[in-house]
């Protein structure tokens, strides 16, 4: 009764601790699983595979972050307007929204796919790699890329699912994703000699399952509140989408972009080492920041919904209990960090004292970030879920980019390697108080 209760009438209910984090955890375990996919991929790749080739694997997934990073906007961006919909009982046009982005993500996404294979040289002979490096950036590229439309629609379908009021359904597909690519990566490197291209086929392969399954889901009649169905094009609400999901789509570009810096610095400073070793640190970020962009993509439907309908009361109290969530988060996280930091890094580069070293010394300074990300995170998603994506932009934009720009240019001037492990420090801390002027400015009008 209580599984029939949440899968059909989740969105309008009032929401305690228990009914928040119920519905929220598959989105949460959604985004966790898609971020193992890189983890995966470096934990064979370094082990089985070797440090320069480890090091590869770092360089190119911040390329494929911003081609992919597409299906965050529309996923965020349309699952807030889809639910401001529902809210309102206009059944049949929340379908046709949802079917319109589905269509235009696949076109854009063979679009990009094109446009990163002729440019895949260019870029990572730009950020520094040549030689065995560039050759093994070029080789996982080329093999990875062409996955990028289905990469597209998982981040999206990680957002939609929620919205549809099937969080539950989109947390087995991601999982069998996860499991895909967990199982493959296993069998092509570490069973068969297949290497890098191995590790780059089991990515590709798990992108397939957690993007192109869903849509034989909603394409049949189902018991979701979405379905996909013909579609009208209507430029006025992309726009609106595009806008209001514009801020996880700066989020991810810039925090693809600002990786590639981070890679050059490191360069400079510590050489494939430091690569190497932020490789490590980038992964445990990816898991814990997965934990606080899935709460926030899970609570933004039930808060677009009530926002949509006028229930003020309950707007209020999910901003208060989520607060809360994202607190007793932060301080798990970061005492996790601390306590994982040996296994963790032992697990990649336990061949290499001289790396592991390095990268427990910045595990010692990088785990403080965790205490201040997840509010930024959360107040960048509840004005997305708001419709207000100028200033979700404005968060995301000032916390991945230019926060963090110039922390990475200015702190490893004063500290060395120390100086650009802080700089993430500094750029959270700096995110999180922009995150609460916000927040505490903009109450009244939301009346939240």
């Amino acid at each position: 009764m209580l599984k029939k209760r949440l899968d059909i009438i989740q969105l309008s209910d009032h929401f305690d601790y228990k009914r928040l984090l119920r519905f929220t955890f598959p989105s949460i375990i959604m985004l966790i699983f898609t971020s193992v996919y890189g983890v995966v991929d470096g934990f064979f790749v370094s082990n089985y595979v070797g440090k320069t080739a480890f090091t590869a694997v770092n360089f190119v997934i911040p390329v494929l972050m911003i081609l992919s990073s597409v299906g965050f906007m529309f996923g965020t961006g349309g699952g807030a307007l889809i639910a401001l919909t529902l809210g309102k009982g206009h059944r049949e046009k929340a379908d046709s929204l949802f079917s319109m982005l589905l269509y235009i993500s696949l076109a854009l996404g063979i679009l990009l796919t094109v446009v990163g294979l002729l440019f895949l040289r260019p870029i990572f002979t730009f950020l520094g790699a040549e030689g065995a490096l560039l050759k093994d950036c070029l080789l996982y590229g080329r093999i990875i890329l062409p996955a990028i439309p289905a990469a597209i629609l998982q981040y999206e379908f990680q957002c939609l699912f929620a919205t549809a009021g099937k969080p539950q359904l989109g947390l087995y597909i991601t999982l069998a994703a996860g499991l895909t690519n967990a199982v493959l990566d296993a069998l092509f490197t570490a069973v068969l000699p297949w290497g890098l291209p191995g590790a780059a086929v089991a990515t590709a392969m798990g992108q397939c399952v957690g993007g192109i399954l869903p849509i034989f889901y909603f394409a049949r009649p189902n018991t979701s509140l979405l379905r996909l169905t013909r579609a009208r094009f209507d430029g006025r609400a992309l726009l609106k989408i595009c806008t209001n999901g514009s801020s996880e789509l700066l989020s991810n570009i810039s925090s693809s972009l600002v990786s590639m810096l981070y890679n050059v610095q490191l360069l400079r400073y510590a050489g494939e080492d430091g690569v190497a070793a932020y490789g490590i640190l980038m992964y445990v970020n990816f898991i814990f920041s997965a934990a606080y962009i899935g709460f926030s993509v899970g609570v933004a439907p039930i808060i677009g919904y009530h926002y949509g309908a006028g229930g003020f009361g309950e707007m209020k109290s999910l901003f208060k209990k989520s607060l809360k969530v994202i607190g007793a988060f932060a301080l798990l996280m970061f005492a996790s960090s601390l306590l994982l930091a040996r296994p963790l890094s032992l697990m990649f580069v336990s061949y290499d004292e001289k790396l592991l070293a390095m990268t427990l010394d910045g595990f010692s300074i990088f785990a403080f970030s965790f205490l201040f990300a997840g509010f930024a995170i959360f107040g960048s998603g509840f004005f997305t879920a708001l419709n207000d994506g100028l200033t979700s932009a404005l968060i995301s934009s000032l916390r991945t980019l230019i926060f963090q720009v110039a922390s990475v240019l200015i702190l490893p001037l004063i500290w060395g390697l120390d100086g650009i492990w802080l700089s993430v420090v500094a750029s959270e801390l700096l995110a999180a108080l922009t995150a609460a002027a916000f927040l505490v400015g903009k109450r009244r009008k939301y009346r939240y």
